[in-house]
């Protein structure tokens, strides 16, 4: 699977954007997708994920009622909806896909290591 992601920008806090990852591959739709991000100086960390099946959807504490994800299988594509930005989310943001078909739920999908492939990366910036 390849993943591409787009959408990155600069926007003034309390602005909105939308982070858009296209996948490559015939069985996107069996693939947890998720979204992290990197600021500088800070490790990477879990933002979204929208589990394989069920619709299930996990957001970190820092985003939950500011950020949606959403995917369109048809399409294999997976969206971040962010609104309410604020400066601390300004980060390098990345898509990521999970071929484990497990059935996990929340904190598991915070881990790193557990997903499979990796976008490139595009960079959001809020200013204050």
């Amino acid at each position: 699977v390849q993943l591409q992601a787009s959408g990155g920008g600069l926007v003034q806090a309390g602005g909105s954007l939308r982070l858009s990852c296209a996948a490559s591959g015939r069985t996107f739709s069996r693939y947890t997708m998720g979204w992290f991000r990197q600021a500088p100086g800070k490790e990477r960390e879990f933002v979204a994920a929208f589990r394989w099946s069920g619709g299930f959807t996990y957001y970190a504490d820092s985003v939950k009622g500011r950020f949606t994800i959403s995917r369109d299988n048809a399409k294999n594509m997976v969206y971040l909806q962010m609104n309410s930005l604020k400066p601390e989310d300004t980060a390098v943001y990345y898509c990521a896909a999970d071929g484990s078909n497990s059935y996990y739920s929340g904190s598991y999908y915070y881990k790193e290591g557990i997903w499979d492939y990796w976008g490139q990366g595009t960079q959001v910036t809020v200013s204050s």
